[in-house]
């Protein structure tokens, strides 16, 4: 039996460097999910629309790995409208998290963004949705007192009497608390509470 040379062995190893390695599906995912973030941050319209025009792409809802953050998160923050709509008809979900638990609704308020509001209830963001603090958008429009952004929410089906995980409140006890300005505790007084189902005890 003949031993293979040592040239012969060389350039099989030569061969086997020079073949292509298979990219794994995740880390082609991965990859992706950072061009089409990168494209949104950097407002590189061609990019972003030819990587959601190729079929069956999902893209759409891809996030920051170190952040939790999606492309809806990021365009509120620099409050873009035009590509609001855009991703939301492109089938963005609007009540998409961050590692905060903050969703799009919750960012547009914190930002001050009034016109993003109804954007976003119509493509059926959930105004009840809280953070991990379970703070809601509407509590923090009451802590910012903008009434304007109050009755947005209200629109939207938002809770009064949700209370949070921090302090146990609701935006209603939260408005009440703030004797410098009252008209969003008036708006809520008529606003009556909803009723809500009671919790059942263990049946024997």
């Amino acid at each position: 039996m003949t031993r293979p040379s040592l040239l012969s062995v060389a350039l099989a190893a030569l061969a086997c460097a020079a073949m292509p390695v298979a990219t794994p599906a995740r880390a082609q995912q991965q990859s992706e999910s950072y061009k089409f973030l990168n494209a949104i941050r950097e407002a590189k319209g061609n990019d972003v629309i030819a990587m959601l025009d190729r079929p069956g792409s999902s893209v759409v809802n891809a996030r920051d790995i170190s952040t939790g953050e999606g492309a809806l998160h990021i365009v509120i923050k620099r409050g873009d409208e035009t590509y609001l709509r855009y991703l939301l008809q492109k089938g963005a979900d609007p009540n998409l998290r961050d590692a905060q638990g903050n969703t799009p609704l919750i960012l547009a308020v914190q930002a001050g963004q009034r016109d993003m509001i109804p954007i976003l209830a119509a493509a059926k963001a959930n105004p009840n949705l809280g953070n991990q603090s379970g703070v809601t958008p509407l509590i923090l429009a009451v802590q910012g007192r903008s009434i304007d952004m109050v009755r947005l929410l209200l629109a939207a089906k938002a809770d009064p009497d949700q209370a949070d995980m921090m302090a146990g409140l609701s935006a209603r006890d939260y408005a009440n608390q703030d004797t410098r300005s009252t008209a969003i505790a008036k708006l809520f007084a008529e606003t009556p509470k909803k009723a809500r189902p009671a919790v059942a005890g263990p049946k024997f």
